[in-house]
């Protein structure tokens, strides 16, 4: 298995798992399953600088692709991240154009960001040569996802797109929704909305830049698929474990019946 940014670019769809529960054992779970990375959320899941440094051993030992979403302008912990092993890291509420440079600039080291040097754990954890190597590779080796969630962000999404060092954009529908409707409504899939989604795949692809979504509605997912959006977000830990009790419970009871 490549790198996360390869198959990406080679045009793979990849789906991720949403880890909220910030326990190793439970990442390493879901790790279990057959999704191909696994994205550790900080701004709405409970993980923390602490769960997502020993959440990185079970991908690694499952061959997961690791990703981080951060707080809202933490942008120093998308450099942790990165040093601790993540593949990609996913900012929420890039809303401007500075926004996007202050990300762009904590995940790319000099000249073209604001990056130190310290991939402590990241480089021994990827079994690679040298420090040399892993400077000599770094462009391109890791992704800063902006996520476009507001209608700032919408007038806003050519400029953000062409900060250099933002690999592509995340939508995330649900904030999206609150914008799109006022406040109002909270609603991933709403048909009202899809052509906005559309137009940003469509200023996103014309920038030769990554598209990824958060599926809420996974029958959606197509529909998504054809406007250009290639890695693609699914449920998250405590959905998982419903969803299968269900089945389970269901089943179970189906045959007592």
């Amino acid at each position: 298995m490549g790198r996360l940014s390869e198959r990406l670019k080679a045009g793979e769809t990849i789906f991720t798992a949403w880890s909220v529960i910030p326990d190793a054992l439970t990442v390493e779970a879901v790790a279990s399953t057959g999704f191909e990375a696994v994205t550790l959320d900080m701004q709405h899941g409970g993980h923390h600088e602490d769960s997502v440094l020993r959440g990185m051993v079970p991908l690694r030992l499952r061959g997961r692709h690791a990703i981080v979403r951060i707080p809202v302008g933490r942008f120093d912990m998308a450099s942790r991240a990165l040093d601790f092993g993540a593949e990609a890291v996913i900012a929420p509420m890039i809303n401007s154009i500075d926004d996007a440079r202050r990300f762009a600039a904590s995940t790319n080291y000099p000249p073209r960001g604001e990056r130190s040097w310290g991939p402590t754990y990241a480089l021994p954890r990827s079994g690679e040569a040298g420090g040399q190597h892993w400077l000599d590779t770094a462009i391109g080796r890791t992704l800063a996802f902006a996520m476009v969630e507001t209608r700032a962000a919408l007038e806003a999404v050519d400029g953000i797109l062409a900060v250099e060092g933002i690999d592509g954009i995340f939508v995330g529908p649900s904030d999206f929704s609150l914008a799109w409707t006022e406040g109002k409504i909270v609603n991933a899939s709403l048909p009202d909305m899809m052509e906005a989604i559309a137009h940003i795949a469509e200023r996103t692809r014309n920038a030769g830049k990554l598209l990824a979504i958060y599926a809420v509605d996974p029958a959606l997912v197509g529909r998504y698929h054809a406007m250009g959006f290639r890695l693609f977000a699914l449920g998250n830990d405590f959905s998982y474990m419903a969803q299968g009790a269900a089945g389970m419970i269901g089943k179970a009871r189906d045959s007592i019946g």
